[in-house]
């Protein structure tokens, strides 16, 4: 079998050649090297024409090829050693060899021999260069390896043949030689160069190859041979990332040391035998979101959504909390907390976030978590026409991410609109009707409706909003009081009147900033409310939710006892507190309740991430007075609803006027025009939407200038065409998760998909070796998948090369492992040359390591998509690098005579 004249595969004996044929070219062998006088081993080629029926003799070589090890197999004849004895004038059937007569020669079974080589098949077999980090080859009966340069450590250069290895597999039948040799092929491990191994099985299980009919131009003709399933080498990218962790920190861990290695939180006991309980997921199910609405509103119990999942840690940690903690916890909750009304675990500022700081895939989590746990609601908060961004998006795009959440495994859409702009949250409440889930319209709190003197937000404002959330079609009501100003008193009147006025049940969402929370929380079980938020008690209190663990406990032996099993919840509270360790750098929030809340009315989640962006301008210190100008920066919009994304931008706006010493009154006595932040500009235009009342009209003319608020919605996406454009920007098949995540988060996505390219799935790593690396010695487990773990320690981090790059060693499952990270604290002398982005279709990289031999452009030249742009050299072999659209050459990075290494940028084009 062979591609370009080159062999590929060799077997023995041809399975389809009829006999005669065989001895035909056997007697012809022979005469051959008697015409010519050759006395020792050779090799003698014929061509064979299949459709002709006839041969033809091509060429002798005297010598042994290698294709011989197939022969051996069969015959049991040692042909090396028999040709060096014969050299040595050794008798061919004297004692030394032993060799039967040519009629007696044994033909045992069938032979197949494969050569491994590190080319990329996937890159048009281009050689591919580096050091073999791991090398484990196959073994077994019937399978022998013939090495080259396969060991680990070897570093293959572009100045020798490619050649790895040779298997040779055999057995009694052919079929039985090919499974010993996709086994074989399976079982190989060579980490640090590509190998043609993924081809090679291609060609091992194609039909027409294990059939015997096939001929020399099978892989010429069969383009499914080039269809390759990449290769995850998950090992080897973790250990990347772990590396470059280790040698310069996590970014997101700010700096933050740990002195020994932090020990694993304990996670709580479950029995793995006992299947989870049916709980709200099974009833809703059955019933449907209307019938399941009704049973929710005749419960006499009160019913408890946990938020340590989502708002929790959004509101404590800087919505940093990872999959690997939760899912940790998981199956404990699913079996010993099913009496839970719902989860809050996804949406928000989770979407953003686990993308852009946690490297992790939002919908991953969703799909993991939905397994894990079966029977409990999910639930998700919705920003309405944002839906889990911070643009107005059109209803296609809105009512597609829903629909997609519904489908991996979403159950409660709470839905809201930071303005309480009802006609913001239409689409979405329309979008969530269309699936088996819950709609549950929401009404944002602010203020407080027992002053007399803010009539803004009154009692009948928020009784007008519930009717008309009740109109348009939602199946339960929610109040989001996301600074925790509702009172407990104020919580009281409301909720009594939205039970009196709504036929809907109605869901109670507060934050426990001041600290009296939970007092209100109790007032509104008091007057009637069906379902309230709460957290775990080590993940409660401050800017989090009320305390779910003393909530239980409070209402133990009355009417409204929500029957969750304390202890489960207390274990819980143990294993949260343990992991929060882990999150020490972002856990910033207050340490204790605090009335300054009513002063700023700052969401929870606002307040810890708001924190963190003037710790990062250096103004942690003068945090009070932040916070009082985002009270005045509120009064200056005109007293609105913040929550995200207007909590943003009030602060937003608040950091803008106080880093330059502009005070919030002043501002209308600014210019026209005066440069604002772009998030400010985008809802005084109308981005987000319109608050009661409309904005001040002096602020619009100051923050606009001339520039028209705009009214209009976004127009329509053709989700059609989005996929086909981000499909050809990841080079693989753009599915619904890409092409949400990229709707909604275009950069952010972007280079979340270029980590996961370079570094895999991360979020299997415990957390503190992802913010933290490991510790001379440590040993980390790492479940890559359902029964395999992967075992790392660390075992040294070397002394930095000349060009900055230290060598971490590992062991690796009990064996050395090491990888390669540039030290990004030293100043080094080498200039490394600017990597190509695949994503790009403007640049071109150098497929493999070379010389540029000749460049056929020159910057300013126009190209046309294949026109011919420049020539590599390697292995005496010429690589031919064309244009990749159409467009002028912009740069050249690398010239003629020039060194470059795989995937260095060497043009870049402009349209």
């Amino acid at each position: 079998m062979q591609r370009r004249h080159q062999k590929v595969i060799e077997i023995a004996p041809s399975v389809a050649l009829d006999e005669g044929v065989r001895r035909d070219l056997c007697d012809a062998a022979v005469r051959l090297a008697q015409g010519v006088g050759y006395n020792n081993a050779g090799t003698i080629e014929f061509l064979y024409d299949v459709d002709k029926k006839e041969w033809f003799f091509i060429e002798m070589n005297p010598r042994i090829q290698v294709e011989h090890t197939v022969t051996e197999q069969i015959t049991g004849i040692d042909l090396v050693r028999s040709q060096i004895l014969v050299a040595a004038g050794a008798s061919l059937h004297g004692p030394e060899l032993a060799l039967p007569p040519q009629p007696d020669i044994p033909c045992n079974g069938y032979a197949v021999q494969c050569r491994v080589t590190t080319e990329d098949p996937a890159n048009k077999f281009m050689p591919n260069y580096g050091k073999i980090i791991t090398y484990r080859s196959a073994a077994g009966f019937g399978v022998r390896l013939d090495s080259g340069m396969g060991t680990t450590g070897s570093v293959i250069t572009p100045f020798y043949d490619s050649l790895l290895t040779k298997i040779t597999t055999s057995g009694q039948t052919f079929p039985v030689a090919l499974q010993r040799m996709l086994r074989a092929l399976r079982e190989f491990r060579i980490r640090g160069v590509k190998t043609n191994i993924p081809f090679l099985e291609n060609v091992i299980q194609n039909e027409a190859f294990q059939s015997g009919a096939a001929t020399t131009t099978l892989i010429d003709t069969t383009p499914s041979l080039f269809d390759f399933k990449p290769r995850r080498d998950r090992a080897s990218r973790l250990l990347s990332f772990l590396a470059d962790v280790i040698v310069n920190g996590n970014p997101q861990a700010k700096g933050h040391q740990v002195s020994a290695p932090l020990e694993a939180a304990r996670r709580p006991s479950y029995d793995g035998k006992q299947v989870p309980p049916e709980g709200t997921r099974q009833l809703l199910l059955k019933l449907g979101p209307e019938k399941f609405a009704a049973w929710t509103r005749r419960q006499k119990q009160l019913l408890f959504t946990d938020t340590t999942f989502r708002d929790a840690h959004q509101s404590l940690l800087a919505t940093r909390v990872r999959t690997y903690d939760m899912a940790a916890v998981a199956d404990s909750v699913a079996r010993r907390a099913s009496e839970l009304f719902s989860l809050e675990m996804w949406g928000g500022a989770t979407f953003d976030a686990s993308m852009r700081f946690l490297h992790e895939d939002p919908w991953d989590r969703l799909r993991d978590l939905r397994e894990r746990i079966p029977n409990i609601c999910f639930q998700m908060l919705l920003r309405g026409s944002n839906a889990v961004g911070y643009s107005n998006y059109p209803p296609n795009v809105v009512a597609g991410f829903i629909q997609h959440a519904s489908d991996c495994g979403m159950d409660i859409f709470r839905i809201f609109d930071s303005l309480n702009d009802l006609p913001n949250m239409k689409a979405a409440m329309e979008a969530v009707r269309k699936t088996k889930g819950i709609c549950e319209g929401t009404l944002c709190y602010t203020g407080d409706i027992l002053d007399p003197a803010r009539t803004k937000y009154s009692l009948k404002y928020y009784i007008g909003l519930a009717h008309e959330l009740e109109k348009m079609g939602a199946h339960m009501l929610a109040v989001k009081d996301m600074a925790g100003l509702c009172r407990p008193f104020a919580a009281r009147t409301l909720i009594k009147a939205l039970r009196e006025e709504v036929g809907m049940p109605v869901h109670f969402h507060t934050h426990d900033t001041s600290g009296v929370n939970a007092a209100s929380i109790l007032m509104a079980a008091e007057a009637g409310v069906d379902v309230v938020d709460a957290a775990i008690s080590s993940m409660s209190g401050s800017t989090s939710q009320p305390n779910l663990n003393s909530l239980v406990a409070a209402l133990r032996h009355t009417p409204r006892d929500p029957g969750l099993d304390l202890d489960a919840l207390n274990e819980f509270a143990d294993y949260w507190e343990q992991v929060r360790a882990f999150y020490a750098p972002f856990d910033t929030s207050p340490r204790t309740g605090s009335a300054e809340v009513y002063l700023h009315e700052m969401p929870g989640g606002q307040f810890t991430n708001l924190k963190e962006q003037a710790a990062s301008m250096g103004l942690s210190s003068r945090w009070p007075q932040i916070a009082r100008c985002y009270a005045e920066v509120n009064e200056l919009f005109g007293d609105i609803v913040k929550v995200t994304p207007s909590s943003k931008v009030v602060g937003d706006m608040a950091l803008f006027l106080f880093s330059r010493g502009i005070r919030p009154a002043d501002v209308l006595n600014l210019e026209p025009g005066t440069a604002f932040p772009e998030s400010v500009k985008d809802m005084l235009a109308g981005g987000l939407g319109e608050p009661m009342g409309g904005w001040p009209k002096k602020l619009v003319e100051v923050v606009l200038g001339k520039t028209k608020p705009a009214k209009a919605r976004a127009p329509k996406v053709d989700l059609a065409a989005v996929r086909a454009e981000l499909t050809a920007k990841l080079k693989r098949e753009a599915m619904d998760d890409d092409l949400y995540s990229h709707l909604m988060y275009p950069d952010v996505f972007a280079d979340f998909s270029k980590f996961e390219r370079e570094y895999g799935d991360v979020s299997k790593l415990p957390t503190p070796a992802f913010f933290y690396g490991l510790k001379p010695g440590e040993e980390i487990a790492v479940d890559i998948e359902q029964g395999k773990t992967l075992f790392v320690k660390l075992i040294n981090v070397g002394a930095a090369a000349k060009d900055g790059r230290r060598v971490v060693s590992f062991e690796f499952n009990g064996m050395p492992r090491e990888a390669t990270t540039l030290d990004r604290s030293l100043q080094t002398k080498s200039v490394s040359r600017p990597k190509a982005d695949a994503a790009k279709s403007n640049e071109v990289g150098a497929p493999i390591p070379g010389m540029v031999s000749s460049l056929s452009v020159g910057v300013g030249a126009k190209v046309t998509k294949g026109d011919k742009i420049l020539t590599l050299e390697a292995m005496k072999m010429q690589t031919t690098l064309y244009a990749p659209a159409d467009g002028v050459i912009d740069e050249i990075l690398a010239h003629a005579g020039e060194a470059v290494d795989t995937g260095d940028l060497i043009v870049r084009l402009r349209a």
